[in-house]
């Protein structure tokens, strides 16, 4: 396999907390020459790291992984800036000549840079947010529903700061969350997510590698 055929390669290791996906991305790694990118929106934030299943050191089995503790977790840490910051990581790892294995159990982060999510750059309105904290995570994802039923498909209909968030952009913006999804031609594996997408719209000058794979892990609820 030459190097611009592996630079065109991506691997996403996804499922539920202690699922496996870590040693699973680990023993990829190992074999293929790869190197591991979180998509994980506890394990971003530096410190948090007990609590949130961070891989250790040893555990990483001297595998580097990024994007493990980079943000300030006294300061908001958007979709939009884990998409940044995963697309540069890719094209770092790939200017080696490795093949990077994002490994995550956030699927908006995942999905974000698998389906090159134009993410609109909304900034905090902390009045909205005050008003929109007296409703429950109930009342909350109906408004969401309402407003922006794509996004509800995809959303964790308990975590009432997401949904916060959701509302937040498409009020300040007045258009919903534009998930906008690479067209078939370019080769993704588009993650299933429960809505259609017109294709043909979406930004094209950072497009994620074209050849994808996908693994996701699946437990049973008893184990």
């Amino acid at each position: 396999m030459s190097i611009k055929t592996r630079n065109q390669k991506l691997i996403i290791v996804l499922g539920p907390t202690a699922s496996g996906k870590s040693d699973l991305a680990v023993s990829l790694a190992k074999k293929i020459n790869g190197e591991v990118i979180s998509a994980d929106s506890r394990q971003v934030y530096k410190g948090l790291d007990i609590g949130s299943g961070k891989i250790t050191k040893e555990e990483m089995q001297g595998i580097p992984h990024c994007l493990l503790g980079v943000a300030d977790p006294k300061r908001r840490f958007s979709v939009a800036q884990y998409k940044k910051l995963a697309q540069v990581a890719i094209k770092k790892i790939q200017r080696q000549g490795k093949i990077p294995i994002i490994c995550g159990g956030t699927g908006f982060y995942i999905q974000a840079v698998v389906d090159n999510i134009a993410l609109p750059e909304v900034k905090p309105d902390w009045k909205l947010r005050k008003q929109l904290e007296k409703f429950n995570t109930d009342e909350l994802f109906k408004k969401l529903k309402k407003l922006d039923p794509r996004r509800s498909r995809n959303i964790d209909s308990h975590n009432q700061r997401r949904l916060i968030r959701a509302l937040e952009i498409v009020i300040k913006s007045g258009k919903p969350v534009p998930l906008f999804v690479i067209p078939a031609k370019a080769g993704i594996q588009n993650l299933k997510s429960g809505f259609r997408v017109k294709p043909g719209m979406t930004d094209y000058k950072n497009l994620t590698p074209p050849s994808t794979l996908i693994l996701g892990i699946k437990k049973s609820k008893k184990k």
